[in-house]
């Protein structure tokens, strides 16, 4: 079959500040839940040299492991090569393109809270990110 005749995924980027947080759970869960169906980036407009230790404690505790993962800088291209961009306290940082979708997911920042405080902020992104899945028609997976 010829992929050309397959619908192509929907791109979905995850922007924080430092992008060793919430964009990190947010793009773990989405790639976790929605599988080869999306397509999934994360990025930061000032991002960290590694990712939250309490937060990949949290996603460790939820079978998702974010130990070998890095914070990647927000570029123009990502914003540009997505169909969804969702901004959790970006603010400003984060380049505008008429024809994308915009959401702002308002969430405790995680940076320098232990693995309990990270917990419910980790559950919040699971529930958001399957809202979000069924949002785009995409089931999630199990």
């Amino acid at each position: 079959m010829s992929t050309s005749s397959v619908p192509s995924a929907p791109s979905v980027l995850f922007v924080c500040v430092h992008n060793a947080g919430r964009s990190q759970m947010a793009a773990a869960f989405l790639t976790r839940l929605g599988g080869n169906r999306v397509r999934v980036r994360s990025a930061g407009s000032a991002p960290a040299d590694t990712v939250n230790a309490a937060v990949v404690e949290a996603m460790a505790e939820a079978g998702i492991d974010l130990s070998a993962e890095t914070p990647k800088v927000l570029t123009a291209e990502a914003v540009q090569a997505s169909d969804v961009v969702i901004t959790m306290g970006c603010g400003d940082a984060c380049p505008y393109f008429p024809g994308k979708r915009y959401l702002d997911w308002q969430l405790d920042d995680p940076a320098g809270r232990g693995v309990t405080a990270v917990r419910p902020i980790r559950d919040e992104i699971e529930r958001r990110v399957r809202g979000l899945l069924a949002e785009l028609g995409i089931e999630a997976a199990a």
